[in-house]
């Protein structure tokens, strides 16, 4: 199965030992207290889960295995995947072989086309692409060999056999998708010549006459790889694979919550607002103008979409990755010009306002203008983009789930009148008074 198989095959049974020896030594030590608001908030910061592909630091970004993302901006998609399975960055030979076994198994089946062509021309490109990824559940390694008695020290084997199936067909599904949907023309086919990410950009078809759209679409999936466990898509992938479904199910889950406008929506949104000004101001406006627009944004009610972060307290390096690209790519184009301004304005007037922890730009403040720059305007399908690129970290978090055999996800749920016994048991006023 490659090198990424041999590599992996050497770690698993020191990576068990490893998690063996910890819950022998510390099962007992607590690592996380949990209040009522972060019971009725979504969990946030209650620590759960042990993701070791991604950390996101408050002070450096999304970190992937160690390395931040910003070191990490010039390399292939195939590497970052190889990273994220192994802790470690291929050689040459692990990259070639990782794009042998990714080539190999690129086909999409007609039978995807059938069902995605069926579907009613108002479908969603997201419903699209999650129901494409189910379709192949048929061609599950896992669920064949597990039905056959595999033994669970085998489980991740038939995991990465699935995941290598799913992240080969995904470009060539989600580029189809788009061509299908806004009506360009029959899905193009696979390039074996091409790596990884610019085989979907040369599948989407759209103009390329620089190859800087090849170069963009490579950033944008290396960018958006992986975001620790605990976002909404990772976590339903993780807890659907928790069951033992395979990648299919589990993948197609996690797609379904990316699609939640609370996720995968950001860019959208942010490309919106851009756009917004530049029809206010019939271009770019002044620095006035628009720390002005950002004033009157703010005191009607509304958020600058793209800037803030739940966790970062710095500059987003995924944001400056891709400025960057803009900068050298298209210094002088209208929709980038906005967006550099609005990273020079919008952070100083956030400041003044001084009701947000984090001022600053985060991802999805400028990928969707570069996006709009190569004519990939359609909105409702840059969540797929983004889902594509999510895949790698969902993949990688599954095989090694299986491979250090990772029990199910089970937390346990109490009602709203136990919290309030307990927390009047501990002394809470404000529980006392919602007894009362």
């Amino acid at each position: 199965m490659g090198k990424l198989h041999e590599r992996l095959a050497e770690q698993a049974p020191v990576l068990r030992d490893r998690i063996h020896k910890i819950v022998a030594e510390h099962g007992a030590a607590v690592v996380s207290e949990v209040n009522v608001s972060q019971v009725f908030g979504g969990m946030r910061g209650v620590k759960g889960l042990v993701c070791d592909t991604s950390v996101v630091e408050p002070d450096k970004g999304l970190v992937i295995r160690g390395f931040p993302i910003g070191e990490l901006k010039e390399r292939l998609p195939e590497e970052i995947f190889y990273l994220l399975c192994t802790g470690e960055l291929p050689d040459p030979e692990a990259v070639a072989s990782l794009h042998q076994e990714f080539s190999k198994r690129a086909e999409v089946p007609g039978y995807v086309w059938d069902i995605l062509k069926a579907l009613p021309a108002d479908t969603h490109p997201m419903a699209m692409f999650s129901t494409a990824i189910l379709s192949m559940e048929r061609e599950s390694v896992f669920r064949k060999r597990y039905s056959e008695g595999m033994h669970k020290t085998d489980y991740w084997e038939a995991t990465l056999e699935d995941a290598l199936r799913l992240l080969a067909v995904l470009p060539g599904i989600a580029a189809g998708i788009y061509r299908i949907h806004t009506g360009k023309g029959d899905p193009l086919p696979h390039n074996p010549n091409l790596d990884w990410g610019a085989d979907y950009a040369a599948m989407l078809g759209l103009p390329d006459t620089t190859g800087e759209f090849r170069n963009l679409i490579r950033l944008y999936m290396t960018l958006h790889c992986d975001h620790e466990g605990g976002n909404v898509s990772a976590f339903t992938c993780h807890t659907v694979g928790s069951a033992l479904s395979d990648p299919f199910y589990a993948v197609s889950a996690g797609m379904n919550g990316l699609a939640g406008p609370l996720h995968g929506l950001a860019n959208q949104e942010c490309l919106h607002f851009v756009l917004e000004v530049r029809n206010k101001y019939n271009g770019v406006p002044s620095d006035e103008q628009l720390r002005e627009y950002v004033w009157e944004t703010l005191n009607s009610g509304r958020v600058v979409p793209g800037y803030g972060h739940a966790v970062l307290r710095v500059t987003d390096p995924r944001f400056t990755a891709f400025h960057e690209f803009g900068t050298r790519v298209c210094p002088n184009d209208t929709v980038f010009k906005i967006v550099d301004r609005l990273f020079h304005i919008t952070p100083q007037v956030l400041k003044e306002q001084g009701k947000v922890k984090d001022p600053w730009p985060n991802v999805d403040a400028g990928s969707g203008s570069l996006l709009y720059l190569f004519g990939l305007t359609e909105f409702d399908y840059y969540t797929v983009l983004f889902g594509v690129s999510r895949a790698l970290g969902m993949c990688s978090q599954l095989v090694l789930n299986r491979l250090l055999g990772t029990p199910i996800t089970r937390p346990k749920s109490v009602s709203t009148d136990w919290i309030i016994k307990a927390a009047t048991a501990a002394g809470s006023p404000a529980a006392q008074s919602a007894k009362k």
